[in-house]
């Protein structure tokens, strides 16, 4: 049996990052240049070419702006999922102000894509111990699951003790958890589910990592990225500290070819049908 793994983006522009928050205000957004919409539908491209259907965690400031992108993920048979309204991390919202936000943004999507909106993605993995309340929130406000606490150890983020994979976090509740792929190495959780992490590993450790969590430990993985990291010539920011140039722009110009590869080396689907639907097939 090919085991499917669920192929995911974060729909959000460069200048919308975690990191870029002490160096970019919100009030500058709408003045920088935007490259969300073309990376977007570069995406939709290598996605159409392979018939890979694949969930699109969007922004609702992203959906605002660009909502022919929003219908034309519809149209090629995606899933749109929500990300926030404006990439404000969960840790840094009360609850009621979690609540307006998740609300808001599902309400928007649901609107421009006809179509219902049941996942969830927190801004930078932000749902962590101190806020699990979060996840009731989702629950109450109608969405079916999340993909939003990454069980590894990290300086911004995570849940180390987490179940690695697919749970129901709530007690008599069908809700799901669907963490970030891990793989458990010794005692520690190591990160292979995407992102900075992908593009630091040389691709053969992430194919490896897959296929043990794919053939060894016959689960399903999920694989998320940004339209921003495969597009090398997005303008550079300055004053940033190393770290931060580090995590953002690192081998930004590789990104695209290993995603290429990586939808060639796996079986893809939709956070829905992998998670929600009958057994992987």
């Amino acid at each position: 049996m090919t085991i499917k793994n669920a192929m995911t983006v974060d729909v959000e522009d460069y200048f919308q990052v975690s990191a870029f928050e002490p160096y970019i205000a919100k009030t500058q957004w709408d003045a920088l240049p935007h490259r969300v919409e073309v990376n977007t539908d570069k995406i939709l491209a290598l996605f159409q070419a392979r018939d890979i259907k694949a969930t699109f965690f969007t922004l609702g400031w992203v959906a605002e702006r660009y909502p022919d992108l929003i219908r034309r993920i519809i149209k090629d048979g995606h899933e749109l999922a929500c990300h926030g309204y404006e990439h404000i991390r969960v840790t840094e919202q009360t609850p009621d102000e979690f609540r307006k936000d998740i609300s808001r943004t599902k309400k928007l999507l649901e609107d421009l894509s006809g179509h219902e909106v049941k996942g969830y993605r927190a801004a930078s993995y932000s749902i962590v111990q101190k806020n699990l309340w979060a996840l009731d929130v989702l629950q109450e406000e109608g969405f079916k699951y999340s993909s939003s606490i990454y069980p590894v150890k990290h300086d911004l983020y995570g849940i180390p003790d987490a179940p690695r994979f697919i749970y129901e976090p709530i007690k008599n509740q069908s809700f799901k958890e669907i963490p970030i792929t891990t793989l458990r190495v010794g005692n520690k959780n190591l990160p292979c589910g995407g992102g900075g992490f992908f593009r630091f590993y040389p691709y053969v450790f992430s194919k490896w990592a897959f296929n043990q969590v794919n053939n060894k430990e016959q689960q399903a993985g999920i694989f998320y990225f940004h339209p921003w990291e495969i597009d090398p010539d997005q303008p550079r920011q300055s004053g940033l500290n190393l770290k931060t140039q580090i995590r953002h722009y690192l081998n930004l110009d590789r990104m695209e070819r290993r995603i290429t590869q990586l939808l060639s080396d796996f079986s893809w689907d939709t956070m829905e049908n992998v998670f929600l639907k009958s057994p992987n097939t």
